[in-house]
């Protein structure tokens, strides 16, 4: 049956990678007690078997500290001996201790992967608290684990019982064989104990392992409207993601207008300029009832673009900023100009016709009616 949340919905869906890496900062990662105890006796057994040839001579230099031929060997048994002693300490614990730490790191990266959650590590008062640690002893997983254990106990027992009795009658004859006999006896015993205990324990790790596995998954189990909400944290919601598609579409269309734009700059009459911060192209021809029409603007690099298209089409560019500016905020690309500007385009227009037929004049002096007047923000005269 799926576990159900507070509001009393089924955790039926697989947790997504969000929340197992959420599950991770806090410290909640898969891992087998049992995975670490069979790879750690399979390490301790390997460096037995190992070191069996070193097993008589390590007696030896252990047995030589305690060796006394007199009273005063045994009064000199000083801070000399003391440093040889702890260097064979030291010396033994690294031998014995580093592949051990480094089995199980090894173990725990291929279970659930090595992870350091500091959050973990905070104190939570639901730990000391008594009620608390009965409810976890007597619930389904504190159950498990003491059938687990119970499980383990015997079949190890079991195991060892049955190898010491197949030795029997060796082991009963040890007390009277030497010390090298009796030692070398044990070290054909116990390595085949603990091989066969190494192949429960890998049966009961392996049992544990699928068990851990399905457990922690199970314990991040999401409800159906907890993966929506993820989603629209993730991705978006639906109207969020429609928006975003009727932007891009939007900027996509404006793209295309620009470029098509940029394209009729070389049919255009003029082109009014800041002279870089606003361009705007205008085509007008003579006779046409209709007023002259925006065929490219823009601002910044588009200006820059727009300019740089006339100068190639032999274009006449025009300096004249104030009406730039009124041009770029008052129109629209492929529409007319405002009814405001006619006069002032007018003007522009027949100059620059007389220009093209060589007659050599100055730039004519133009003005604008105050609403048609804007600064580089496109703020009118006189606002704030």
């Amino acid at each position: 049956m799926a576990e159900e949340n507070e509001d009393g919905q089924e955790k039926t869906e697989e947790p997504s990678q969000r929340k197992l890496d959420k599950a991770a900062e806090d410290g909640k990662v898969l891992s087998s007690k049992e995975m670490f105890v069979f790879t750690s006796v399979g390490m301790g057994l390997a460096i037995l078997l190992a070191s069996t040839q070193l097993i008589p001579q390590i007696l030896n230099v252990w047995g030589g500290l305690f060796v006394f031929d007199t009273a005063t060997d045994i009064r000199s048994f000083g801070l000399g001996k003391l440093k040889h002693v702890f260097y064979l300490v030291i010396l033994t614990t690294l031998i014995v201790g580093v592949p051990l730490l480094l089995v199980s790191l090894a173990t725990q990266a291929a279970v659930g992967g090595i992870n350091f959650a500091p959050k973990s590590m905070e104190f939570k008062g639901n730990r000391i608290n008594l009620l608390s640690g009965l409810k976890r002893m007597f619930s389904t997983k504190g159950l498990v684990e003491l059938g687990k254990a119970i499980l383990k106990v015997a079949s190890l027992f079991g195991i060892g019982a049955w190898v010491i009795y197949a030795h029997l009658p060796g082991i009963i004859y040890l007390t009277n064989s030497t010390l090298g006999a009796a030692l070398g006896k044990i070290g054909n015993v116990f390595p085949l104990m603990i091989g066969a205990m190494l192949v429960a324990l890998m049966i009961i790790a392996a049992i544990d392992y699928a068990w851990q596995r399905h457990t922690h998954i199970k314990s991040l189990k999401m409800t159906l409207k907890e993966v929506k909400d993820e989603f629209k944290q993730t991705e978006g919601s639906p109207e969020v993601k429609a928006k975003i598609r009727r932007m891009q579409m939007q900027q996509a269309a404006e793209g295309g207008r620009q470029r098509e734009a940029l394209d009729n700059v070389a049919s255009a009459t003029t082109v009014i300029t800041n002279p870089t911060h606003f361009a705007v192209a205008l085509k007008y021809e003579a006779g046409e009832a209709g007023a002259p029409t925006v065929v490219a603007m823009g601002k910044g690099k588009m200006a820059e673009q727009i300019i740089e298209r006339a100068t190639d089409a032999k274009v006449r560019v025009l300096r004249i900023p104030l009406l730039a500016r009124a041009l770029y905020f008052t129109s629209d690309l492929g529409a007319e100009i405002a009814e405001g500007l006619y006069n002032a385009v007018a003007i522009i227009l027949a100059y620059v016709y007389r220009i093209d037929r060589g007659e050599v004049l100055d730039e004519p002096e133009i003005s604008l009616p105050p609403e048609m007047r804007f600064d580089e923000n496109g703020r009118r005269e006189g606002e704030v």
